[in-house]
């Protein structure tokens, strides 16, 4: 049963309306044993898709990037949206894209209410730790999460928020949701596109960064220069910009704090 009074949520499998329980796959198929699939995430606001197409062309470059063919379109995947969105009345929402590869190849679409985050996490900052790891081809969305799974459960362990995935170079990339960055004066400091994951919120933070006037350099940041950092931060699609005020147990500074802010508050806009 779903939380929304007992009822059952819908999903979309294949371009049809089914049950949440039906959105299924066989283990038995190859791609599946393999997580050859590619996902993306996208939110729903006053019943208005948010950057749609940016959404739709982010998967096709996922699906690309994988050498994935797949009988069915954007056109199809938008038009699935549309129908569970309408079908269960939806007007705030966080949706999930799945696109599973191989014959005969699958699509899904599933629904939650769009996660909201306690205030203190904006006003005080978030507690993280570092995990070392990187994700296979960093530039796409797929299914291949194991890196990820393994930071964020050490994370979690340990009381803390999110976990940064430390590669093998010594660089901080990105976090096993989220995007990483420092502030230092008036410059946003981040890892260079090729190493990371380059999302719709991404593309948010970078117009809201001009909008406040500050630049960005893609140069990604070492552990053992945090504290060089006027502050540092996360972002993501539900979170939009978060502080962090504490990595592995020590405190890093918090001195941009009102800048990190403003960027969270111009990003939402952006939405």
């Amino acid at each position: 049963m779903s939380p929304r009074g007992g009822i059952m949520r819908k999903a979309i499998r294949n371009g049809m309306l089914v049950d949440e329980t039906e959105a299924s796959l066989p283990v038995t198929d190859r791609a599946v044993q393999y997580s050859y699939s590619v996902y993306e995430s996208l939110k729903m606001k006053n019943g208005e898709f948010v950057h749609l197409p940016e959404h739709m062309e982010r998967l096709c470059e996922s699906m690309e990037g994988v050498k994935m063919k797949s009988r069915y379109t954007p056109a199809d995947i938008e038009k699935a949206l549309r129908l569970l969105s309408s079908a269960e009345g939806l007007t705030d929402e966080t949706f999930r894209v799945l696109v599973v590869g191989g014959e005969p190849g699958y699509f899904f679409i599933t629904h939650a209410p769009t996660r909201v985050y306690p205030e203190e996490y904006y006003t005080d900052g978030i507690r993280v730790t570092t995990f070392e790891g990187e994700r296979y081809l960093p530039n796409f969305k797929t299914s291949n999460l194991l890196v990820s799974y393994l930071a964020l459960t050490d994370a979690e362990e340990k009381g803390c928020f999110e976990a940064l995935l430390v590669n093998r170079k010594g660089y901080v990339t990105e976090g096993t949701r989220s995007n990483f960055y420092g502030i230092k004066g008036n410059v946003i400091y981040t890892a260079d596109d090729d190493d990371v994951l380059h999302g719709v919120t991404r593309i948010g933070l970078v117009e809201s960064a001009k909008k406040l006037g500050m630049d960005i350099v893609y140069e990604p940041i070492r552990p053992e220069s945090f504290l060089e950092y006027d502050s540092l931060f996360i972002t993501s699609t539900s979170m939009k910009a978060i502080p962090i005020r504490e990595i592995d147990g020590r405190p890093v500074r918090k001195d941009a704090h009102g800048k990190v802010l403003a960027l969270s508050h111009l990003i939402g806009e952006w939405e």
